[in-house]
């Protein structure tokens, strides 16, 4: 990316020679480089402190449905079920809509799988219980309103579209003994887990 930013500032600097009262490359501090699909590493956006084979980080978060608020304590799978964790930015915007409703709509693949899928946003549980009545989802989105899960997983974003301590759109297999079988996540929010690869790490 230096060399990359680095290639820019000269460009910027041929370009103010040759036009200078239309260019200032003193003023130019930051670039953003946006790659096209085809030019992307596929491994480019997995850079995560939790790995593979560590124990699942533990949490205590909380749903809400019509009989009220209700914790969701990760260990408490431990040894009953494995767990999909899908964390991603925000209720009701298109591409987590387009994500909750496509695991409500294969939910049954999961539970022959002997999965739990958890939906986990920083929300707040009601505005994820509108969600959830709205598109008929039939598995838990639980908050993560204080950030501690996002945190411990190390997919919470610094800076999105100007809001801090927001999820990235993240996937997390657990297994029931507790530790980390697939790890994903991405700092392209329209960019969707690879489902099927999830499937793969719970069979």
């Amino acid at each position: 990316m230096k060399s990359t930013i680095l290639r820019a500032k000269n460009w910027l600097s041929s370009l103010r020679e040759s036009f200078p009262l239309a260019f200032d490359v003193k003023s130019v501090t930051k670039f953003t480089f946006k790659q096209t699909p085809d030019q992307q590493n596929p491994n480019s956006e997995i850079n995560m402190a939790i790995s593979i084979g560590v124990e699942a980080p533990d949490f205590t978060l909380q749903t809400k449905n019509a009989e009220g608020l209700k914790d969701v304590v990760l260990s408490s799978f431990k040894g009953q079920s494995n767990v999909v964790l899908l964390f991603f930015p925000f209720a009701f915007t298109g591409v987590c809509t387009e994500e909750t409703c496509s695991v409500r709509d294969d939910l049954s693949s999961y539970e022959e799988l002997d999965a739990q899928v958890l939906g986990i946003s920083v929300d707040s549980p009601f505005a994820q219980e509108a969600m959830a009545l709205k598109e008929g989802l039939n598995f838990p989105l639980v908050s993560d309103f204080n950030k501690n899960a996002s945190k411990a997983y190390d997919v919470l974003y610094e800076d999105f579209i100007g809001f801090e301590g927001v999820s990235k759109r993240s996937a997390f297999v657990v297994s029931k003994d507790g530790i980390i079988t697939f790890a994903w996540s991405s700092d392209d929010p329209k960019q969707l887990p690879d489902f099927e690869a999830i499937k793969d790490a719970l069979r």
